[in-house]
């Protein structure tokens, strides 16, 4: 053994007679076997061997724990607590120099285990950890009592536990119970109620059943009727097809026939030709006398010009710009009317330059609008006249094209009642046309003589220009 080895080998001393007495009454205690231990006193005796440890001179330290004995107190009852038990076991000496500095620091408790007994009120986990270093006399049977006071604190305390379990498990039992009673009661409305549904669905799948039976006896009925129908349809298809041949030999023979009518009548619309030639000859040398008879000379004034001076405001100029107009409307009308000889074109401006291109400024929809009417004088050489309202304010307009004129109504008139100054200020019997989407305007020159079109008609026609 290295502690009493290293105790022994001190030259200075020999042993004292009562520690050699101590020495062979360990040697006999330790024949006997050592007795079980319970966890909870084994780990005291290491935590009290390890607290006890550093307070060892350093030569009584054993070889074995001198590097335990330096570790931090929290570590060495960790780390080094194999080491302690071994060392206890297998070293009486070591064992009874720890259990006399535990005794001595256990105070009364400690003096009461030397002396081999054990006070009532003491924990006997202490007991036990202090008889086993100390050994008195009877220390197996104090360890035993210890050890049986722990196994029935043990036992005391497993059955508490399972106490609690059990009442926790019965608190659940309740609980789940109850919740079992309410989720009986649900299932017992779920119940009735797929019941009920069941009862419904018995009623709609009747119900459907007999409309089933309804449906597919309408079927037959219908298939019964399209037979019948496919039949008369039949009839009537080879009654069509006869009625087609005959109608094809009537086309064939009103065909010839107009082959021979277009003859005759373009044998006629030459005769006739020549008639109005001859007529249409004879009134203009009629006219031609007439006029050297009245001795007329071309007018300085057209009777718009008369219009203008007393109803309107002609501005000092006019601004170009090129058309645009949306296709909304055939103007093949329009074209016709312009074709008559000596047309008179009257436009409400602002009423169809906001019906093609509204998104421009007024002043570039003046622009564009009187740009497409030169356009169409040139073309047909016609009398063109443009109506706005309100020329107070425009200002620094361009010059109108060759054949537009351009008038704006005074202050407190309008456009609309310019332009009917306009067509009733002319001749019975010269071709009007004027221009506006306005319903009343269009009524009022019509019942004067003019010829009413609507703005989508020039649109289309500056379009196509």
């Amino acid at each position: 053994m290295s502690a009493p080895h290293e105790f022994t080998d001190r030259p200075s001393e020999a042993p004292a007679p009562v520690e050699a007495e101590a020495g062979l009454a360990l040697e006999a205690d330790d024949e006997a076997p050592e007795p079980a231990l319970p966890e909870a006193v084994r780990q005291r005796i290491t935590a009290l061997t390890a607290a006890a440890l550093p307070g060892l001179p350093a030569e009584e330290i054993p070889v074995a724990l001198r590097r335990v004995a330096r570790f931090a107190p929290n570590r060495r009852a960790r780390l080094g607590a194999a080491a302690l038990a071994a060392q206890l076991t297998a070293d009486p000496l070591f064992r009874q120099r720890i259990g006399g500095r535990v005794v001595g620091e256990a105070g009364d408790l400690g003096a009461a285990v030397a002396g081999g007994t054990a006070p009532a009120a003491a924990d006997p986990v202490e007991v036990a950890a202090l008889a086993y270093l100390a050994r008195p006399d009877g220390w197996r049977t104090l360890i035993e009592t210890a050890g049986e006071s722990v196994r029935a604190e043990t036992d005391i305390a497993a059955a508490a536990h399972q106490i609690r379990d059990a009442e926790q498990r019965a608190a659940r039992a309740e609980h789940d119970r109850a919740v079992a009673k309410v989720e009986a009661d649900k299932l017992r409305d779920e119940l009735a109620r797929v019941r009920e549904e069941l009862g419904q669905l018995r009623e709609e799948a009747r119900t459907t059943a007999r409309a089933l039976r309804e449906t597919q006896a309408a079927h037959k009925r219908a298939n019964d009727l399209l037979a019948t129908e496919k039949g008369r349809v039949a009839k009537v298809a080879a009654d069509h097809d006869a009625e087609l041949r005959r109608l094809r030999t009537r086309l064939s023979e009103a065909e010839a026939a107009a082959a021979s009518g277009k003859q005759s009548a373009k044998d006629a619309r030459a005769a006739d030709d020549a008639r109005l030639w001859l007529l249409v000859e004879t009134i203009g040398q009629a006219a031609s006398g007439l006029r050297r008879e009245l001795a007329l000379g071309p007018a300085d004034k057209l009777p718009a010009d008369l219009v203008a001076e007393v109803a309107a405001d002609k501005p000092g100029a006019q601004e170009r710009s090129r058309p645009r107009a949306q296709d909304t409307d055939d103007p093949g009308r329009l074209d016709q009317l312009l074709a008559l000889p000596r047309a008179h074109l009257i436009v409400d401006g602002y009423n169809v330059t906001k019906r093609g291109f509204a998104e421009m400024s007024l002043e570039h929809q003046r622009k564009r609008l009187i740009t497409g009417l030169g356009g169409i004088a040139a073309q047909t050489g016609d009398e063109v006249t443009v109506v706005f309202d309100g020329a107070e304010r425009v200002h620094g307009l361009p010059p109108a094209p060759r054949g537009v004129r351009v008038l704006f109504s005074r202050k407190g008139d309008t456009a609309d009642e310019l332009i009917r100054q306009l067509v009733r200020a002319e001749p019975a019997g010269r071709p009007l046309v004027v221009i506006s989407s306005d319903r009343e305007v269009a009524d009022g020159v019509r019942r004067h003589g003019a010829y009413p079109m609507g703005a989508d008609s020039l649109l289309r026609r500056l379009a196509r220009s």
